[in-house]
């Protein structure tokens, strides 16, 4: 078992300590016993012999041990070091990952092999409680100075942290009892990745995940905002915020943020206004005019992104520059080359403008209301024009202005989120290649399955999202597909009783895919339960 640290995100090392249960100085085999709030390792062959673990606090591990023992043993760099610093305390540096640790022994004995060898310890080995009995700790994470605290005993210590996540679990949707093991997942990995300020973070923010992409994405955001508006607005303002805090003077949101690193190497679809409007539904909060105006200023200036800086001229669309500029980092329209004008870039600029024009005449701007909404007609023209081709929507590999071969990729239906633009007709058939082409058992496909490039777990060539399903869902049902949307919805929280809360699925079996605990798709979860549940249970 491995203690983790994510700061630095995901391309940083994130093993700091291997843990191992000792008795008598030799290790032992344990048993996990865990809940959402604690660790316990129970000896495998004397369970009354046991060493547990809790995250009590910001920054804070607490542990307690009875009759076995805990060793942490470093996976170092050559600079890593242990040093002692006050009676009962140790101080380790973590070059690497530019933090510090503090280690504190509260109650017991603790033994520590760290010898020195020129710049760094050799090794680093901390037990605590090696003579068994009963023990305690704390471990600290901090960047600089260590900050002397009160510390109350293990169970108040656990306590707390048990009663922050009731009140986190409280807060969540009700759902029918057939889907509350579901709900209980969705809450705990919801609650478990979100992360203090620090850093580049200038607020709290949900990570996608603990176990590969601790960091905040651009569009990822957008769905755990939506989940978190109606219950915990501040929380919810905050996963937009901390990209309009660090915006580029081009406009451009960065790909993606932790608390050392912002990435503008890619971007991520503009789908932000479309958020802010959904948020804007679900809690009132969020229509206070001074930052309906600060949003719509950000919103403003990402947009323009769009249009000045990813665009040759104003008779072409803009364009991905990469296949994870627009989310679907593999999807087969990216396969003969970048960059690529896509239906679904478009469509989602023009709703983002017919949003932007609306919150213009809300703001009293009306000359820029009008701007607006004539630049969404334009976008709409060239989108016809250039990428409705034979009753259907295509993409184009920009280069050579030439049609991409392969059109089995569900991103080529997206333009449906436009639907009140779109000829009746148009959208109805749109929707008939949707069920036709794309649905399976468990929900629609990202490839369709008689495409040659769909792969089982192929990531965007196959298996089923939840932000695209989510994307979907909402099309249609503000289309009028009330049914198809509602059947989908309960496709998609069964999926979530096979598959759990994973990366992505596959859409045959149900099966969760790549990474198993994600957050977008425990607030996706979420919202549909909330929306559709009791349409479900019926």
């Amino acid at each position: 078992m491995m203690l983790r640290d994510l700061h630095g995100g995901d391309e940083a090392p994130s093993n700091i300590f291997e843990v191992r249960l000792m008795q008598n100085g030799v290790s032992v085999d344990y048993d996990l016993d865990v809940t959402e709030t604690r660790l316990r390792l129970v000896h495998r062959d004397q369970p009354q012999h046991w060493a547990e673990l809790c995250i009590s606090d910001e920054d804070v591990i607490r542990g307690m041990m009875n009759g076995v023992s805990l060793q942490l043993t470093a996976l170092k760099s050559r600079y890593d070091s242990l040093m002692p610093y006050r009676e009962g305390q140790w101080e380790y540096h973590l070059y690497t990952k530019e933090i510090k640790l503090m280690f504190t022994l509260l109650r017991g004995e603790i033994d520590v092999d760290a010898p020195w060898s020129t710049v760094g310890n050799e090794r680093i080995s901390i037990t605590f409680n090696p003579n068994g009995g009963e023990s305690s700790f704390a471990i600290e994470s901090y960047k600089t100075v260590w900050m002397r605290r009160e510390y109350d005993d293990y169970p108040a210590a656990y306590e707390r942290v048990k009663q922050h996540y009731a009140q986190w679990l409280q807060q969540m949707t009700v759902v029918p009892e057939r889907f509350e093991p579901s709900r209980q997942l969705a809450s705990y990995i919801t609650w478990s990745c979100v992360v203090h300020p620090e850093g580049q973070l200038t607020d709290y923010a949900m990570y996608m995940s603990k176990n590969w992409m601790f960091n905040i994405w651009s569009w990822d955001n957008c769905f755990n905002a939506l989940m978190l508006s109606k219950r915990r607005p501040e929380l919810a303002l905050a996963q937009l915020e901390i990209f309009m805090a660090h915006q580029d003077h081009s406009g451009i949101y960065a790909d993606f943020i932790n608390d050392k690193f912002i990435s503008f190497n890619c971007c991520k679809p503009p789908i932000h206004a479309w958020a802010f409007t959904q948020m804007r539904q679900q809690n009132a909060q969020f229509n206070e005019p001074a930052l309906v105006a600060n949003v719509y200023d950000s919103l403003k200036r990402a947009t323009n992104y769009w249009l000045e800086h990813r665009r040759s001229d104003a008779h072409h669309l803009p364009v991905y520059n990469h296949g994870n500029d627009s989310g679907w980092d593999n999807a087969s329209i990216f396969h003969e080359g970048v960059p690529v004008e896509a239906p679904d870039l478009a469509a989602h600029l023009i709703r983002q403008i017919d949003i932007l024009s609306d919150m213009a005449v809300e703001l009293g701007l009306i000359d820029e209301a009008k701007k607006w909404s004539k630049m969404a007609d334009e976008l709409y023209d060239l989108l016809m024009e250039r990428l409705y081709v034979g009753d259907t929507f295509v993409a184009r590999y920009a280069p050579e202005d030439r049609i991409i071969e392969h059109q089995g990729s569900l991103i080529l239906l997206m333009p449906l989120v436009i639907g009140y633009r779109l000829p009746p007709e148009l959208t109805d058939r749109l929707v008939k290649m949707l069920i036709a082409k794309f649905e399976a058992p468990y929900g629609i496909c990202t490839e369709s399955m008689d495409s040659p490039l769909y792969k089982d777990n192929g990531y965007w060539l196959g298996p089923i999202w939840a932000p695209v399903s989510y994307l979907y869902i909402d099309a249609l049902q503000n289309n009028g597909y009330n049914e198809l949307a509602t059947a989908l919805a309960h496709k998609f929280m069964e999926l979530t009783l096979v598959g759990g809360m994973a990366e992505n699925f596959d859409p045959i079996s149900g099966k969760g895919l790549v990474d198993p605990a994600f957050t977008w798709t425990s607030s996706v979860f979420l919202l549909l339960a909330e929306q559709f549940g009791m349409a479900v249970n019926g």
